[in-house]
């Protein structure tokens, strides 16, 4: 029995694949009509998408197969669908990401901060969460958290070293002066550690640093340890270990946060830009780069602000004081400040590829905030989209994006000779196709182009119309209380699904819900998009979260006891936000009239 189960288990991805399709059949054949055959596809993919069976960006091509086939949409009319304009903002900030990534700039902006906060607990960690936070804004979430941990480590390990260092000088001034018990240890005796297990002290060596939970523990001498010393060493590798935990937790957690600041920022954004523009085709662009911003980042402050401090109260206390200066080891400033540093000198001066890189991410985000500004008039609206709209986020993007592959990487000169006597080669661009098509998420424009494809095909076989019509009665309820509950519900699921998926999935019936009931759809699109980034309580929940727990200092509880509370407070955050300014940025106090939706529009 067991080995058949075992079997079972190591086969499911594929009974899931075969078995799931036909369980659900009855469904179109049973109660048949278009609305019941896009219903049978939603399932079908809800579940792939939920268990993994297969790729997620395979599951989302699968409207382009099962939508002809059972009559709900034309082909070609299904695949118009994967490359919309929000794809376009989409494929133009990634390669900004990867040219940002490419010449190393994200790192030298994160080591610049850190110089310039120090190393101090409570600063280093706000130090790593602001900078953190800054860089998911842009590039990807997980590029910002691999190497910020790696900064991290590298600064943590240089402080426990040189206090433990400090503190053994200070034991053997006490023993020659007999002002208390030394350590043992003999002068000019060699360094001697011992290797630890989960029984204990197996053996002792020589010059061995051992390692507990990431933390490098302080080599024991061989002979007897005073309880003194004892005491210290125990009690600064407990002070180092909550401070690593602490520390892995912010970077990790930060990066999610930061993500959900710009539009650009991660794929839910986007998901919810692409699926406004879908279903309320008159909308205005009531979302685009600034209008985003104005909403969002205010709140990933705050959320930042609150996650500093949940995280600090949990793993470094309450004692300003030695948090923030006070009572600390100025060599071991030093020492930790000089990893830093020598970190940064290693990247030598700012290169011309680097400045490029730097003056077009600063036009491109200058060009996306007064493109359509919503106060005033903004430059797109003067020179074209006097009559349409015809420039949006996505020209832009793309306009500069495009630069990457004219502008050369270092400054062009005429004649000259290298070092061997061979005349200069022409210098390359600052990207090229190939490293673009290494490090460009394809499989998230797929998955963005499916989530469009199915809320097109609930909208054309009647689904979302029955929907709305079946979601009626919770027009009787407050809408501050559905945004929570909705929001509630959402950071909860994603914490066993991706966030993509999750988008994906309730975002047509979330508008279908708001246009039934008389409520602004951003009043529960928009923060169950953001709550959809904000898993932080299970490793699997988010790339940054599987990179932090990787490296072994954090157990699966840990993770869980500080992101439950961040879940929490993430909600209510993002529902504050929703009712104060951002109701005033998008009127979500009244109906819009782009959102009572009839008929579908013919692309």
């Amino acid at each position: 029995m067991v080995v058949c189960l075992t079997g079972l288990w190591r086969y499911r991805n594929y009974l899931i694949i075969f078995l799931t399709p036909l369980l659900i059949l009855p469904l179109p054949i049973i109660v048949g009509g278009p609305e019941a055959r896009c219903g049978y596809v939603i399932i079908l993919m809800s579940l792939y998408w939920c268990t993994e069976c297969m790729p997620l960006a395979v599951t989302g091509l699968l409207p382009v197969i099962l939508f002809p086939m059972m009559g709900i949409m034309e082909s070609s009319e299904v695949c118009i669908q994967y490359m919309k304009d929000s794809n376009m903002l989409f494929v133009g900030g990634l390669l900004m990401a990867i040219a940002v990534e490419q010449w190393n700039l994200h790192k030298r902006i994160a080591l610049r901060v850190l110089l310039i906060v120090g190393v101090r607990p409570a600063l280093l960690m706000m130090g790593f969460m602001g900078t953190t936070a800054f860089l998911s804004m842009w590039i990807s979430n997980i590029a910002s958290t691999a190497m910020m941990l790696a900064i991290a480590n590298a600064v943590l390990k240089q402080l426990f070293d040189t206090e433990a260092k400090t503190e053994e000088r200070e034991m053997d001034l006490m023993a020659i002066r007999g002002a208390g018990p030394g350590t043992g240890v003999p002068k000019g005796q060699d360094n001697q550690a011992f290797d630890m297990d989960d029984g204990g002290v197996t053996k002792c060596t020589k010059d061995v640093k051992p390692m507990k939970n990431g933390v490098q523990l302080e080599p024991e001498p061989e002979v007897e340890e005073s309880p003194e010393a004892r005491e210290r060493r125990l009690k600064r590798e407990a002070k180092y270990l909550n401070l690593d935990k602490g520390m892995s937790l912010s970077v990790c957690y930060a990066a999610s946060i930061g993500g959900t600041a710009t539009l650009t920022g991660t794929a839910p954004n986007l998901i919810l830009k692409g699926l406004v523009d879908e279903l309320f085709p008159g909308n205005g662009d009531i979302i685009n780069f600034a209008s985003w911003f104005g909403f969002s980042f205010p709140n990933m402050v705050l959320m930042l602000i609150i996650s500093w401090l949940w995280l600090q109260f949990m793993y470094l206390g309450c004692n300003m004081k030695k948090l923030f200066g006070g009572g600390t080891n100025k060599d071991g400033d030093k020492e930790a400040c000089g990893v830093i540093k020598n970190e940064y000198k290693k990247l030598g001066s700012v290169s011309f590829a680097e400045g490029c890189i730097m003056v077009l991410f600063v036009l491109l985000v200058l060009l996306w905030f007064t493109r359509e500004p919503g106060f005033m008039p903004g430059w797109a609206t003067v020179l074209f989209n006097k009559d349409k709209p015809y420039v949006t986020d996505g020209t832009v993007a793309m306009l500069m994006s495009t630069l990457f592959f004219v502008i050369p990487s270092q400054l062009p000169r005429c004649g000259g000779y290298s070092e061997d006597g061979k005349p200069l080669k022409v210098p390359p661009t600052l990207l090229n196709w190939d490293m673009v098509h290494k490090k460009m998420p394809w499989n998230i424009l797929l998955l963005v182009g499916g989530g469009v494809a199915l809320a097109r095909g609930s909208e054309t076989s009647g689904l979302s119309q029955w929907l709305g019509e079946s979601l009626a009665p919770l027009q009787s309820i407050p809408p501050v209380a559905i945004s929570f509950l909705l929001s509630l519900f959402t950071a909860t699921f994603t914490e066993c699904s991706s966030n993509v998926a999750t988008t994906t999935l309730f975002l047509p019936i979330l508008a279908s819900m708001a246009v039934a009931i008389k409520l602004h759809p951003l009043y529960v699109m928009l923060p169950c998009t953001i709550c959809a980034s904000m898993a932080f309580m299970l490793p699997v929940a988010t790339p940054p979260n599987a990179i932090a727990f990787s490296y072994g200092n954090l157990k699966v509880m840990d993770m869980a006891k500080a992101g439950f509370m961040l879940n929490i407070i993430g909600v209510i955050t993002i529902n504050i936000a929703l009712n104060t300014w951002g109701s005033a940025i998008f009127n979500l106090n009244t109906f819009p009239d782009w959102a009572n939706v009839t008929t579908i529009p013919t692309p």
